[in-house]
Protein backbone atom coordinates (compact mmCIF):
# COMPACT_ATOMS: atom_id res chain seq x y z
CA UNK A 1 0.00 0.00 0.00
CA UNK A 2 0.96 3.50 -1.15
CA UNK A 3 1.11 5.81 1.63
CA UNK A 4 0.06 9.34 1.05
CA UNK A 5 2.56 12.09 2.01
CA UNK A 6 0.72 15.28 3.41
CA UNK A 7 1.67 19.05 4.13
CA UNK A 8 0.39 20.80 6.74
CA UNK A 9 -0.52 24.55 5.88
CA UNK A 10 1.88 25.71 8.30
CA UNK A 11 5.18 24.30 6.90
CA UNK A 12 4.48 25.84 3.46
CA UNK A 13 3.35 29.06 4.80
CA UNK A 14 6.95 28.64 6.68
CA UNK A 15 8.56 27.76 3.49
CA UNK A 16 6.85 30.32 1.65
CA UNK A 17 8.27 33.08 3.96
CA UNK A 18 11.71 31.90 4.29
CA UNK A 19 11.68 32.30 0.79
CA UNK A 20 10.47 35.65 0.77
CA UNK A 21 13.08 36.77 3.31
CA UNK A 22 16.37 35.02 1.52
CA UNK A 23 14.75 36.94 -1.62
CA UNK A 24 15.01 40.33 0.10
CA UNK A 25 18.32 39.17 1.50
CA UNK A 26 19.78 38.37 -1.96
CA UNK A 27 18.42 42.14 -3.29
CA UNK A 28 19.62 44.12 -0.32
CA UNK A 29 22.93 42.12 -0.77
CA UNK A 30 22.94 42.65 -4.16
CA UNK A 31 22.04 46.39 -3.93
CA UNK A 32 25.00 47.11 -1.46
CA UNK A 33 27.54 45.76 -4.06
CA UNK A 34 28.97 48.77 -6.02
CA UNK A 35 31.66 48.37 -9.37
CA UNK A 36 33.02 51.28 -10.57
CA UNK A 37 34.54 51.64 -13.88
CA UNK A 38 37.87 53.00 -14.94
CA UNK A 39 37.87 57.30 -14.51
CA UNK A 40 34.68 56.96 -12.71
CA UNK A 41 33.80 57.81 -9.22
CA UNK A 42 30.73 57.01 -7.31
CA UNK A 43 29.57 59.77 -4.38
CA UNK A 44 28.29 58.02 -1.15
CA UNK A 45 26.14 59.41 1.19
CA UNK A 46 25.20 57.94 4.52
CA UNK A 47 22.05 59.25 6.08
CA UNK A 48 21.66 62.21 3.77
CA UNK A 49 25.20 63.20 4.77
CA UNK A 50 28.87 62.97 2.18
CA UNK A 51 30.71 59.72 3.69
CA UNK A 52 33.13 59.08 1.05
CA UNK A 53 34.53 58.81 -2.90
CA UNK A 54 34.15 55.40 -4.32
CA UNK A 55 37.44 55.21 -6.73
CA UNK A 56 37.39 51.99 -9.77
CA UNK A 57 37.34 48.38 -8.76
CA UNK A 58 34.53 46.37 -6.52
CA UNK A 59 33.05 48.04 -2.87
CA UNK A 60 30.52 47.00 -0.61
CA UNK A 61 27.99 49.74 1.36
CA UNK A 62 26.23 49.34 4.15
CA UNK A 63 22.69 48.54 3.50
CA UNK A 64 19.73 51.35 4.64
CA UNK A 65 21.77 53.74 5.77
CA UNK A 66 24.60 54.29 2.69
CA UNK A 67 23.02 55.40 -0.66
CA UNK A 68 25.06 56.39 -4.11
CA UNK A 69 24.33 59.66 -5.45
CA UNK A 70 26.74 60.43 -8.36
CA UNK A 71 28.35 58.95 -11.36
CA UNK A 72 31.00 61.19 -12.01
CA UNK A 73 33.33 61.14 -14.90
CA UNK A 74 37.09 62.32 -14.23
CA UNK A 75 37.83 61.68 -17.95
CA UNK A 76 38.46 65.22 -20.03
CA UNK A 77 35.45 67.19 -21.02
CA UNK A 78 34.80 69.78 -23.94
CA UNK A 79 31.98 72.20 -23.67
CA UNK A 80 30.94 73.78 -26.64
CA UNK A 81 29.15 76.92 -25.73
CA UNK A 82 27.13 78.64 -28.24
CA UNK A 83 27.75 82.03 -29.95
CA UNK A 84 27.75 85.42 -27.55
CA UNK A 85 26.81 88.96 -28.84
CA UNK A 86 30.88 90.88 -27.62
CA UNK A 87 31.03 94.72 -28.07
CA UNK A 88 34.48 96.25 -28.92
CA UNK A 89 35.96 99.09 -28.02
CA UNK A 90 35.80 100.53 -31.17
CA UNK A 91 31.67 99.55 -30.80
CA UNK A 92 31.46 96.84 -33.16
CA UNK A 93 29.46 94.07 -32.37
CA UNK A 94 31.10 91.05 -32.84
CA UNK A 95 29.17 87.39 -32.19
CA UNK A 96 31.94 84.48 -31.12
CA UNK A 97 31.65 81.37 -29.54
CA UNK A 98 34.15 79.48 -27.40
CA UNK A 99 35.27 75.67 -26.74
CA UNK A 100 36.23 74.98 -22.89
CA UNK A 101 38.37 71.92 -22.20
CA UNK A 102 38.11 70.81 -18.17
CA UNK A 103 38.69 68.29 -15.70
CA UNK A 104 36.84 67.18 -12.72
CA UNK A 105 39.95 67.35 -10.39
CA UNK A 106 37.64 66.93 -6.78
CA UNK A 107 34.28 65.12 -6.82
CA UNK A 108 33.07 66.76 -3.97
CA UNK A 109 34.01 70.20 -4.46
CA UNK A 110 31.67 69.58 -8.15
CA UNK A 111 29.14 67.81 -6.29
CA UNK A 112 28.69 70.29 -3.45
CA UNK A 113 30.31 73.16 -5.07
CA UNK A 114 28.07 74.72 -7.31
CA UNK A 115 24.56 74.21 -8.37
CA UNK A 116 24.93 73.24 -11.77
CA UNK A 117 28.48 73.68 -12.12
CA UNK A 118 28.31 73.52 -16.41
CA UNK A 119 25.69 76.89 -16.40
CA UNK A 120 27.61 78.45 -14.39
CA UNK A 121 30.70 77.87 -16.73
CA UNK A 122 29.13 78.93 -19.23
CA UNK A 123 27.95 82.05 -17.93
CA UNK A 124 31.36 82.75 -16.19
CA UNK A 125 32.98 82.59 -20.13
CA UNK A 126 30.65 84.94 -21.36
CA UNK A 127 30.98 87.36 -18.74
CA UNK A 128 34.50 86.86 -19.40
CA UNK A 129 34.44 87.41 -22.80
CA UNK A 130 32.50 90.16 -23.07
CA UNK A 131 35.03 91.83 -20.09
CA UNK A 132 38.34 90.86 -22.31
CA UNK A 133 36.80 91.73 -25.89
CA UNK A 134 35.56 95.22 -24.18
CA UNK A 135 39.18 96.46 -23.96
CA UNK A 136 40.45 95.63 -27.33
CA UNK A 137 39.33 97.50 -30.85
CA UNK A 138 38.06 95.24 -33.76
CA UNK A 139 41.39 94.57 -35.44
CA UNK A 140 43.45 93.48 -32.27
CA UNK A 141 40.28 91.26 -31.42
CA UNK A 142 40.98 89.72 -34.76
CA UNK A 143 44.73 88.97 -34.33
CA UNK A 144 44.94 88.64 -30.52
CA UNK A 145 43.45 84.85 -30.42
CA UNK A 146 45.94 83.21 -27.83
CA UNK A 147 46.63 86.49 -25.79
CA UNK A 148 42.76 85.94 -25.40
CA UNK A 149 42.61 82.37 -25.13
CA UNK A 150 45.14 82.49 -22.01
CA UNK A 151 43.76 85.36 -20.50
CA UNK A 152 40.33 83.53 -20.51
CA UNK A 153 41.85 80.00 -19.32
CA UNK A 154 43.70 81.76 -16.01
CA UNK A 155 40.60 83.73 -15.43
CA UNK A 156 37.99 80.38 -15.80
CA UNK A 157 40.52 78.24 -13.89
CA UNK A 158 40.77 80.40 -11.05
CA UNK A 159 37.54 81.33 -10.67
CA UNK A 160 36.63 77.01 -10.70
CA UNK A 161 38.90 75.75 -8.34
CA UNK A 162 35.99 76.39 -5.61
CA UNK A 163 34.19 73.53 -7.83
CA UNK A 164 36.54 70.71 -8.22
CA UNK A 165 37.03 71.81 -11.89
CA UNK A 166 40.23 72.24 -13.59
CA UNK A 167 40.34 74.22 -17.12
CA UNK A 168 42.87 72.96 -18.96
CA UNK A 169 42.04 75.06 -22.37
CA UNK A 170 39.85 77.61 -23.87
CA UNK A 171 39.54 78.29 -27.26
CA UNK A 172 37.75 80.90 -29.50
CA UNK A 173 36.01 78.92 -31.92
CA UNK A 174 34.54 81.43 -34.10
CA UNK A 175 34.80 85.47 -34.54
CA UNK A 176 31.96 86.63 -36.69
CA UNK A 177 32.00 90.25 -36.87
CA UNK A 178 29.19 92.30 -38.67
CA UNK A 179 28.53 91.74 -42.41
CA UNK A 180 29.52 95.61 -43.55
CA UNK A 181 32.88 95.24 -41.63
CA UNK A 182 33.50 91.90 -43.49
CA UNK A 183 32.93 93.87 -46.49
CA UNK A 184 35.52 96.93 -45.98
CA UNK A 185 37.97 94.53 -44.38
CA UNK A 186 37.88 91.88 -47.68
CA UNK A 187 38.21 95.10 -49.16
CA UNK A 188 41.51 96.55 -47.30
CA UNK A 189 42.62 93.04 -47.85
CA UNK A 190 42.39 93.04 -51.49
CA UNK A 191 44.17 96.67 -51.27
CA UNK A 192 46.95 95.44 -49.42
CA UNK A 193 47.63 93.00 -52.04
CA UNK A 194 47.66 95.58 -55.01
CA UNK A 195 49.50 97.12 -52.85
CA UNK A 196 52.17 94.35 -52.29
CA UNK A 197 52.20 93.19 -55.72
CA UNK A 198 53.13 96.67 -57.21
CA UNK A 199 55.60 97.36 -54.76
CA UNK A 200 57.32 93.54 -55.81
CA UNK A 201 56.76 94.71 -59.60
CA UNK A 202 58.77 97.86 -59.04
CA UNK A 203 61.62 96.05 -57.09
CA UNK A 204 61.89 93.70 -59.96
CA UNK A 205 61.94 96.26 -62.52
CA UNK A 206 64.85 98.40 -60.45
CA UNK A 207 66.38 94.84 -60.01
CA UNK A 208 66.47 93.93 -63.44
CA UNK A 209 67.58 97.57 -64.71
CA UNK A 210 70.47 97.49 -61.97
CA UNK A 211 71.15 93.85 -63.97
CA UNK A 212 71.13 95.36 -67.10
CA UNK A 213 72.69 98.64 -66.23
CA UNK A 214 75.90 96.33 -64.46
CA UNK A 215 76.10 93.90 -67.11
CA UNK A 216 76.18 97.33 -69.69
CA UNK A 217 78.81 98.54 -67.66
CA UNK A 218 80.94 95.15 -67.70
CA UNK A 219 80.84 95.20 -71.43
CA UNK A 220 81.96 98.10 -71.78
CA UNK A 221 84.77 97.92 -69.41
CA UNK A 222 86.26 94.45 -71.16
CA UNK A 223 85.67 96.19 -74.75
CA UNK A 224 88.00 99.18 -73.58
CA UNK A 225 90.58 96.04 -72.24
CA UNK A 226 90.10 94.63 -75.43
CA UNK A 227 91.01 97.78 -77.38
CA UNK A 228 93.58 99.21 -74.94
CA UNK A 229 95.13 94.75 -75.49
CA UNK A 230 94.77 95.66 -79.28
CA UNK A 231 96.52 99.02 -79.36
CA UNK A 232 99.38 97.97 -77.20
CA UNK A 233 100.21 94.64 -78.91
CA UNK A 234 99.87 96.98 -82.64
CA UNK A 235 102.04 99.28 -80.60
CA UNK A 236 104.39 96.38 -79.87
CA UNK A 237 104.65 95.20 -83.02
CA UNK A 238 105.21 98.30 -84.52
CA UNK A 239 108.15 99.52 -82.38
CA UNK A 240 109.39 95.82 -83.42
CA UNK A 241 109.11 95.52 -86.51
CA UNK A 242 111.00 99.56 -86.86
CA UNK A 243 113.15 98.03 -84.38
CA UNK A 244 114.00 95.03 -86.78
CA UNK A 245 114.19 97.32 -89.67
CA UNK A 246 116.99 99.91 -88.49
CA UNK A 247 118.63 96.20 -87.18
CA UNK A 248 118.51 94.96 -91.34
CA UNK A 249 119.62 98.72 -92.19
CA UNK A 250 122.13 98.93 -89.75
CA UNK A 251 123.91 95.31 -90.63
CA UNK A 252 123.85 96.04 -94.29
CA UNK A 253 125.38 99.61 -93.46
CA UNK A 254 127.84 97.50 -91.62
CA UNK A 255 128.35 94.88 -94.88
CA UNK A 256 128.72 97.68 -97.21
CA UNK A 257 131.08 99.11 -94.97
CA UNK A 258 133.66 96.47 -94.70
CA UNK A 259 133.24 95.51 -98.24
CA UNK A 260 134.91 98.93 -98.97
CA UNK A 261 132.41 100.39 -101.45
CA UNK A 262 134.88 102.97 -104.55
CA UNK A 263 133.03 105.65 -105.76
CA UNK A 264 131.38 104.10 -108.66
CA UNK A 265 129.20 102.24 -106.13
CA UNK A 266 128.62 105.61 -103.87
CA UNK A 267 127.78 106.87 -107.49
CA UNK A 268 125.03 104.50 -108.34
CA UNK A 269 123.28 104.36 -105.03
CA UNK A 270 122.88 108.36 -105.42
CA UNK A 271 121.05 107.97 -108.82
CA UNK A 272 119.01 105.75 -106.92
CA UNK A 273 118.46 108.30 -104.39
CA UNK A 274 117.44 110.74 -107.04
CA UNK A 275 115.61 108.59 -108.76
CA UNK A 276 113.11 108.45 -105.56
CA UNK A 277 113.20 112.00 -104.78
CA UNK A 278 112.20 112.71 -108.27
CA UNK A 279 109.24 109.72 -108.34
CA UNK A 280 106.93 113.51 -109.15
CA UNK A 281 105.63 112.93 -105.51
CA UNK A 282 107.80 115.96 -104.16
CA UNK A 283 106.79 119.83 -105.17
CA UNK A 284 110.78 120.37 -104.60
CA UNK A 285 113.95 118.66 -105.53
CA UNK A 286 117.22 119.81 -103.89
CA UNK A 287 119.99 118.36 -105.69
CA UNK A 288 123.44 117.82 -103.91
CA UNK A 289 125.94 120.16 -105.42
CA UNK A 290 128.35 116.83 -106.16
CA UNK A 291 125.97 116.09 -108.85
CA UNK A 292 125.66 119.33 -110.24
CA UNK A 293 128.52 118.75 -112.57
CA UNK A 294 126.45 117.04 -115.31
CA UNK A 295 129.65 116.52 -117.33
CA UNK A 296 131.68 114.74 -114.60
CA UNK A 297 128.70 112.62 -113.97
CA UNK A 298 128.53 111.89 -117.14
CA UNK A 299 132.41 110.65 -117.13
CA UNK A 300 132.14 108.85 -113.87
CA UNK A 301 129.24 107.11 -115.44
CA UNK A 302 130.80 105.91 -118.42
CA UNK A 303 134.22 104.60 -116.39
CA UNK A 304 131.78 102.25 -114.48
CA UNK A 305 129.78 101.04 -117.24
CA UNK A 306 133.28 100.26 -118.76
CA UNK A 307 134.26 98.61 -115.95
CA UNK A 308 131.33 96.62 -115.20
CA UNK A 309 131.99 95.14 -118.32
CA UNK A 310 135.43 94.46 -118.67
CA UNK A 311 134.52 92.68 -115.32
CA UNK A 312 131.64 90.66 -117.19
CA UNK A 313 134.25 89.64 -120.08
CA UNK A 314 136.57 88.34 -117.52
CA UNK A 315 133.74 86.23 -116.05
CA UNK A 316 133.20 84.80 -119.35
Amino acid sequence: MLRLLTVSPGAVLGWLALSVVGLVFIIIFIRCIVIVSQAHVVMIQRLGKYHKTLAAGFHIIAPFIDARVARISLKEKVADFPPQPVITKDNVTMQIDTVVYFAITDPKLYLYGAESPMNAIENLTATTLRNLIGDLELDQTLTSRDTINQQMRAILDDATDSWGIKVNRVELKNILPPREIQEAMEKQMRAERQKREAILTADGQKQAAILAAEGEKEAAVLRSEARKIAIIAEAEGHAEAVLRAAEAQAKGIEMINKAHPDSAYLTLKGFDALEKVADGKATKIIIPSEIQNISGLLASLKETLSDVKVEDEKKK
